[in-house]
This record gives structure tokens, C-alpha cells and sequence, in this order.
């Protein structure tokens, strides 16, 4: 059964633990831009994604064209959690690539 709008928007708001600005100085650095399918040819989809996230953020609430980038952001942040790697993950491709999908896996 498919999620209502409101489930999708509230998984959403429990995936993505970085605020608009944090994500939007995140995708900045060289870190975020060298991680991801994609990003030796220009811009990775998880980059691409983040900036949609920004903007999903910076409004005051996110409107129905929004869902489907939602439901993108919560199934890659599940998804992508499930594939831990064991040890310190401080500094690995595994949590730049959540941080571009607006999920700081330190903040757990």
C-alpha cells in the first residue's frame, strides 16, 4: 500500500538530519563533490539530490511536486544505512554519500 503524503513527509523529515544550511555548506566542500555515481564526469546524482533537498528545506512546507523526491531521499538514507561498513566512518565515501542525501550519520 502506498504511503500517504503526510507519512512521506514526516519519513523524510527523520531521514534528512542536516539542516538547509549545514547541507548547503556541505555540498560545497571538495568531499561532497567527490563521492557518488556520476561525479567524475560532473555532477553525482547524490550532489544533485542535495541541492533538491536544500530547496524542499528552505520552504515553509513541502509541496506536492516534492513527493517524489522525498520518497527518493528516504528510500537511498534506508537503504544506504543498511550497508554500514564496520569502524570509525568519520571520514568514508559511505557518509559523504549520505551527507549529499542530507543524512549525517554521526548525528544518530
Amino acid at each position: 500500500m502506498a504511503k500517504s503524503d503526510d507519512e512521506v513527509r514526516e519519513e523524510f523529515d527523520e531521514a534528512v538530519t542536516m539542516s538547509a544550511t549545514d547541507l548547503r555548506e556541505w555540498l560545497e566542500t571538495e568531499e561532497s563533490q567527490s563521492v557518488g555515481l556520476g561525479a567524475e564526469d560532473g555532477e553525482s546524482t547524490g550532489h544533485e539530490s542535495g541541492r533538491l533537498i536544500v530547496a524542499i528545506l528552505d520552504k515553509d512546507e513541502a509541496e506536492a511536486d516534492d513527493l517524489d523526491q522525498m520518497r527518493r531521499v528516504v528510500s537511498y538514507v534506508h537503504r544506504h544505512l543498511a550497508q554500514r561498513p564496520d569502524g570509525d566512518v568519520t571520514h568514508t565515501h559511505w557518509r559523504y554519500s549520505l551527507m549529499n542525501w542530507g543524512h549525517d550519520p554521526l548525528d544518530d
